[in-house]
């Protein structure tokens, strides 16, 4: 399996431990979810925004055809 060097702040390791920690979690898989949140988020608004340049790209070939 391919790993991923991410560097922290010390403040930052510090809040990534303490919220795993909180949610019962390892640093490990909380940070992996948040990864993947982020991808699928990231994604959303990229698909959403194609789809919006497409629907204005479509009106005006329309109005140039």
């Amino acid at each position: 399996m391919a790993g991923l060097n991410v560097r922290f702040t010390e403040e930052e390791l510090d809040a990534l431990r303490e919220r795993a920690e909180a949610e019962g979690r390892s640093m490990q898989s909380f940070a992996h979810d948040a990864v993947m949140k982020a991808i699928n988020e990231h994604s959303r608004l990229f698909n959403e925004a194609a789809e919006h340049v497409l629907k204005a790209s479509a009106e005006l070939n329309r109005r140039l055809a």
